[in-house]
């Protein structure tokens, strides 16, 4: 498929992490087991977190593998942890912006245009962000699932913690998944 979606190697690498650090040693070697044998030959070597990999058989995939083995099909748990997961495994780049940016509100602002540079082709917009709540819109990402709105939804709320900031929700309203015009999280912090 010529026109499919493609993920950052920097969303990826995280996820065989992920799975050591919760479920051991045994647990990663059982997800590689049950992964297929494309996303197999991608997570067993280390990933290159500059290079695109397609994300059915990268990310959406591999996540609804994770959430069979261990969280007994919850998707929404399983995809939501990993993206928090994520959120440390990159916590370094994420402190650093901060700290150079500052607020919360700012970060968010930019968070949005980074996403477009973690999925190809996606189109991630703020639509309002004051202090203490956010709404952002994915309106193009052709080959969206739940399972990548929640990771996303679960990064946002794990570096908003990383940051500093209290009583975090992060809710999908709608879904592209659910043929709405969009995905839309709202984000509320004190």
């Amino acid at each position: 498929m010529a026109n499919s979606m493609e993920v950052k190697g920097s969303v990826i690498a995280s996820m065989p992490s992920f799975i050591e650090n919760n479920f051991g040693k045994a647990g990663l070697s059982k997800w590689m087991e049950e992964i297929s044998e494309g996303a197999r030959n991608v997570f067993s070597i280390k990933i290159d977190e500059d290079n695109w990999y397609p994300l059915t058989v990268t990310l959406t995939e591999p996540m609804a593998n994770l959430a069979h083995l261990f969280y007994e099909w919850d998707l929404k748990i399983a995809s939501w942890e990993l993206g928090r997961f994520s959120a440390d495994f990159s916590v370094s780049s994420v402190k650093k912006l901060f700290f150079k940016f500052g607020s919360t509100k700012f970060f968010l602002n930019k968070a949005a245009e980074f996403m477009d540079g973690y999925y190809r082709p996606a189109k991630i917009s703020p639509i309002s962000v004051e202090e203490g709540e956010g709404i952002f819109h994915i309106t193009k990402f052709d080959e969206i699932e739940k399972t990548v709105e929640f990771r996303i939804a679960g990064w946002i709320e794990r570096v908003l913690e990383i940051a500093g900031n209290k009583n975090i929700s992060v809710e999908v309203t709608q879904s592209l998944k659910d043929f709405k015009p969009y995905t839309e999280f709202l984000v509320k912090w004190e």
